[in-house]
Formats: C-alpha cells, structure tokens, sequence
C-alpha cells in the first residue's frame, strides 16, 4: 500500500509507501483520477514505480521530477517500456533525466530553436535499436503538443535509451559516438572520399570502433593477435588503423593495446575493398 502525497495528474501520484518514509513516483493509466492527499492506494501489477532518492549525472530525482512536465513523465515511461520489451531488463532510473531532456527539448522547440547534432548520423548506425526506440516520441509529442521532433533531437534521446539498457552514462555514449566519428573521418580522409554508410562493411567498421573503446574504458584486451599478419599482408591498411588507434587512445585518453591495430585493419581493408570495387 502507498500514502498519496501529491497526484500530479490522473496518471501520476506521489506518494510515501506504507511503514516508510521514501517517496516514489507511480505511473499508472488512471492511478491520480480523484486521488487525494493521504489516501491509500494499491498499485496493480501494470503500475510503475519509481524511487526519488537515485540521483544521475544531471542531478538527483527529485530535482528532476519537479522541472518536468508531468506528461512528459508519461513519455518517458513508454519510451522506457519500448526499451524494456526490445532488450528485457532496463535501468528504470534514467526516466527522470530522459523526461527532464523531453521536457526542455519542447520548450527550445515551442520557441522556435532547433538543436544540431552533428553525431546524429553515427548515432543511428552505432545505437539502431535505440534510435527506432527513441522515434517512438515523434507520435507521443505530436499527439500531446502537436510538435514535430527533428531526427537531431531523437539521436540525443536514443542515447538516453542506451544508457537505460547499458551501465553507461548518456556522456559516455555521447563521448564514444564522437571518438567512432573522428576515427572514421580519419579513414575517410586516407580513402579520399566520404564512405558510404550503407554498406555492411562500415556498419561492421563502426561497431568494431564502438566495442574497441569500450574494452579500452573498461580494461579489456582480445585474446588472438592478428598483428603480423595483417600488416604483411595489408600493409595500407595496418597503417591506417595504427593511426586510428593512437588517436582513440588519446580521444579516450587511455592507451589501446597494439593487438587491437590487427583486428581494425581487417575492418577497415574490407572498406577499401568495398570502395574500390564500386569505382571499377
């Protein structure tokens, strides 16, 4: 059993559960509907329940609850719910700085002012399922304020939606997206050209770079050592892919182990290939 302490709208409460003293957020469809203040109410199995005591990298729970928009809230726990039936278990927590984002993104939006965000095209390729997750606010927003959501702003809600399945914060994802961008502007410039990101090899390519960083931010080292052989034998591309590893390494600001250059070289020697058979 909860105490309500506050009903924010028919579908959010407050409120103080039963022989304690935190507080928590509860959404369910209908659960504030004439609800007043010390009533008690029993949740049902569909209701969700959110502590006020986490606290997040944009500050703590409470804070958050109360710059943001109740509907908002709303938002939020359905993009959340998408995420949870697409990769199960999800952090729960990143609700109230996701629904804070929405929250000052239509404010910006209602004003006029349109965000950029140059990584957004990395983002859709680096986090996919998220991205098509996030999309789902384009329908909530349009139907609760008649708003049209750019495809810059769904990018910086997908990360949100990564950080909620991954122990990542949404800086990190934000840090790796941007270290995967300039690596492959890197090969890209060797290449001479713009490689085309519709190709299996640069959605390959990327991820490879996305899952190199993160063994080199979490510590990790791959097993076989490709080295030797991928620079006799692709001598152009072990040159390019030291480059790109040095440069991750001080983008990171972390040293990557020589036996990741092999494996980037592999990747990389693919794109190449792609590349020149397209111009013959």
């Amino acid at each position: 059993m909860y105490r309500v302490t506050k009903a924010l709208n028919h579908n959010a409460v407050l409120a103080i559960k039963e022989k304690g003293s935190r507080e928590y957020l509860l959404l369910e469809k209908g659960i504030g509907f004439g609800r007043k203040v010390s009533e008690y109410i029993e949740p049902t199995e569909d209701c969700r329940v959110y502590s006020l005591a986490n606290d997040s990298e944009t500050g703590s729970a409470r804070n958050l609850l109360e710059s943001s928009e109740p509907k908002y809230l709303e938002i939020a726990n359905t993009i959340l719910d998408e995420a949870e039936k697409e990769f199960g278990k999800v952090d729960r927590s990143i609700l109230f700085p996701l629904a804070d984002h929405i929250t000052f993104a239509v404010k910006r939006m209602q004003k006029g002012e349109q965000i950029s965000n140059p990584l957004n095209q990395d983002i859709q390729v680096l986090f996919y399922k998220e991205y098509k997750i996030a999309s789902k606010v384009k329908e909530l927003l349009a139907e609760a304020d008649h708003i049209t959501v750019s495809e810059d702003e769904i990018g910086y809600i997908a990360l949100h939606v990564h950080s909620s399945i991954c122990d990542e914060k949404v800086s990190g994802a934000m840090q790796i997206a941007a270290a995967v961008r300039e690596c492959i502007s890197l090969i890209e410039a060797d290449v001479g050209k713009s490689i085309d990101v519709q190709t299996i090899s640069y959605n390959r390519m990327m991820n490879h770079i996305k899952y190199m960083a993160a063994r080199a931010l979490n510590g990790e080292e791959l097993k076989l050592d490709m080295n030797e052989y991928m620079e006799q034998k692709f001598p152009n591309s072990f040159r390019i892919a030291a480059t790109v590893c040095s440069h991750l390494g001080r983008h990171l600001e972390v040293i990557l182990p020589d036996i990741e250059i092999g494996y980037l070289a592999m990747h990389i020697e693919r794109v190449y290939a792609d590349e020149g058979s397209e111009n013959k």
